[in-house]
């Protein structure tokens, strides 16, 4: 690659932002989302990037290489990238410098790929388009990085399409395409957010081995301090639109200074408190020995549960254990190949047109990518209240105060009722996905992944919400997830599945306390600590583990 002669010496200053404004238009106003942001990025460094959901992380994030998003602008301030003043130049020179010298992966690799080309055809595209180098010499350094990257061999995966990989391994693809060129500064924009844990640690390992190993610097942006903890040099938090602290990593860590870090530092899992009631508990919905396939392939075998009216399952487990084709049958968006589910007295049909009105309404679904299941073009209030327009006929005021209801409900501002979802951040999509579903008003919410776009204080709220709902409601839950902090505060029972079955179950209390299955100890094994070499000693023992 040519980037030999060009690399800036490690330590030297490569980026800087001074006194940053970013403004976005919401009505007839601009109202500031970032709030005079200065800080510094050095060649070979990592820079943690931590706050909750709408803080500014990802506004700010792209601003440092000069983006801003449709109605957002820089009021004022500067971001000076080498010797060029990125706020400054025309957008062709950007063009240029985008794919190139500065690289982005997004937090939804799922959304970000074209379905209608093959991996390597769009890993490529960057270096080629930049002129970088010749097809041939692209191919090579992909393949490269696809085994730095921990990816199965490029003549295999580059031929496939986007949906015929997993998340972790499209994810993995996504950072491939963002290093093609041997970038200056790489943005990484919440890249495990969508990962269970143990593919988590996978892709962390794999971007701080790329990244320490090339000399570029990376701007890192998370809502998981414990894991920033594992790859950043330093740490900045933001809260509501500042820069609240910076500092080293573990000074900030070992020695918060604001309030909100020490909150983030102090978190904590938080156990469900159980309901001491004894005696028969009616059972909403059965899960009789059900299968799914895809083609020919079987994806899930033979699962059968209960889950009690008003209760909680939670179903964990790596990407590709049939978690969500599970939680897709009993939705009807897939048809079990066998198998039976029953809801309440009734058998459901296996798909979900031949239900009724009423079936359709008691069964809502949440699901994993707010950016995928949600249209950027509609506005808040169109979407929850779609619900509410089709199964009770509301419109006009009355629709729209029960939207507003929702979004307080939810901890959203409720006059985010004329935003456009192209204009949230992923935290605050995945909370409108959850008012959307609670419009419906329906007995059994199936949670597909529903806070890991959340920090840990936010989706701690989130939890407690969950919980009160289903105490004034005698809601039910089917909770897929890789939060396992979310599972032990809000599940009673776990099912824990690998390729498609169940390996074990309990009550969730004894699964995680006491369990004695070894898949199901690697899973919480993986669960990031904030401890500054947490990663190390995981990687340690899985090395340990192999060799024996």
């Amino acid at each position: 690659m040519r980037r030999d002669g060009n690399r800036l010496p490690a330590g030297a200053p490569l980026l800087k932002v001074e006194n940053l404004v970013i403004t976005g238009r919401q009505g007839d106003v601009d109202k500031e989302i970032v709030s005079n942001a200065t800080f510094r990025l050095a060649a070979g460094e990592v820079l943690g990037l931590i706050g909750e959901s709408g803080a500014g992380k990802s506004t700010l994030g792209l601003a440092s290489a000069g983006y801003t998003k449709n109605g957002c602008r820089i009021a004022s301030g500067t971001v000076h990238y080498r010797d060029r003043a990125l706020d400054m130049l025309p957008a062709r020179q950007l063009q240029a410098l985008y794919g190139d010298r500065i690289s982005y992966v997004a937090q939804s690799a799922q959304a970000s790929f074209n379905p209608a080309h093959r991996l390597l055809e769009q890993v490529i595209e960057p270096a080629l388009a930049h002129g970088v180098c010749r097809r041939a010499e692209a191919i090579t350094r992909a393949g490269q990085l696809f085994r730095d990257l921990g990816l199965p061999d490029i003549g295999l995966l580059g031929r496939r399409y986007p949906h015929e990989v997993s998340g972790g391994q499209l994810q993995r693809v996504m950072i491939a395409m963002a290093l093609i060129c041997d970038p200056d500064i790489v943005i990484f924009d919440e890249p495990t957010t969508a990962l269970d844990m143990t593919t988590q640690i996978d892709v962390i390992a794999a971007i701080r081995q790329v990244i320490r190993g090339s000399g570029m610097a990376a701007l890192y942006i998370s809502h998981d301090l414990a894991l920033v903890t594992q790859l950043a040099d330093r740490v900045l938090v933001m809260r509501n639109g500042r820069i609240v602290e910076e500092g080293a990593v573990a000074d900030v860590i070992l020695a918060p200074t604001h309030a909100y870090t020490r909150m983030l530092v102090a978190a904590r899992v938080h156990k469900k408190i159980r309901s001491d009631a004894t005696g028969t508990v009616e059972t909403g919905l059965a899960v009789r020995n059900v299968a799914v396939s895809y083609g020919n392939h079987r994806v899930v075998e033979d699962v059968s549960f209960n889950l009690p009216k008003g209760r909680t399952m939670a179903i964990i487990g790596e990407s590709g254990s049939g978690k969500s084709s599970l939680a897709r049958a009993i939705a009807g968006i897939v048809a079990p190949a066998h198998g039976k589910i029953r809801f309440g007295a009734t058998d459901l049909a296996p798909r979900f047109q031949r239900r009724t009105p009423e079936q359709l309404r008691s069964i809502q679904m949440i699901f994993q990518s707010p950016d995928v299941s949600l249209n950027p073009k509609h506005s808040v209030g169109d979407v929850i209240g779609r619900p509410l327009e089709f199964y009770k006929g509301q419109k006009g005021a009355e629709r729209d105060g029960n939207v507003r209801r929702l979004l307080e409900m939810i901890e959203l501002d409720p006059s985010m009722i004329d935003r456009k979802v192209n204009d949230l951040s992923g935290g605050q999509k995945q909370r409108v996905c959850i008012a959307r579903a609670l419009a419906a008003e329906p007995e059994l919410i199936i949670c597909d992944e529903i806070t890991s776009a959340l920090d840990p204080l936010v989706a701690e709220g989130m939890i407690a919400l969950l919980t009160d709902l289903q105490k004034r409601l005698a809601l039910s839950y089917l909770f897929i997830t890789h939060d396992f902090s979310s599972v032990e505060g809000l599940a009673d029972e776990v099912i824990v599945m690998k390729g498609g079955t169940v390996v074990e179950t309990g009550a969730t209390e004894d699964v995680f306390n006491s369990s004695r299955d070894p898949y199901t100890r690697t899973l919480l094994s993986a669960v990031p600590r904030m401890e500054l070499d947490w990663l190390d000693r995981v990687l340690k023992t899985r090395q340990l583990a192999q060799a024996g």
